[in-house]
């Protein structure tokens, strides 16, 4: 099993930074990709970044493209989201999520954090 704890949400002003962590613990040799996802209310969950945990390979959504960065920190199994340049619309639950696709070639999030919340004021 892999678990997740997510931190770091908070109220901050349009324009403004954030940085989200997420602390992987159990069996992290199962991981292919970790990736952050957000859910605001009466939306779908959507997919925000991800990376490889071994290559660390970056993919991102285009919404936020050029503003959040996701980083990884393998010896301290932890992720990052440094979000920069927030707007209103970047108001969601955040959530880390454990990607275990292995041999196969199609994403699987197996495991999900708590979440945290992000609330960007106008």
């Amino acid at each position: 099993q892999v678990q997740l704890v997510e931190s770091g949400g908070r109220l901050v002003q349009a324009g403004g930074s954030l940085r989200l962590s997420c602390a992987v613990s159990g069996r992290t040799f199962s991981i292919y990709a970790m990736g952050w996802f957000r859910q605001a209310p009466g939306k779908e969950r959507e997919f925000v970044a991800a990376i490889t945990w071994s290559g660390g390979i970056t993919d991102y959504a285009d919404s936020v493209k050029g503003r959040f960065t996701i980083s990884r920190d393998n010896a301290k199994n932890t992720v990052n989201l440094q979000m920069n340049s927030l707007k209103p619309d970047d108001t969601a639950v955040y959530y880390c999520g454990a990607d275990t696709r292995g041999s196969s070639n199609i994403r699987q999030y197996s495991y999900w954090g708590q979440g945290t919340q992000v609330t960007v004021s106008s």
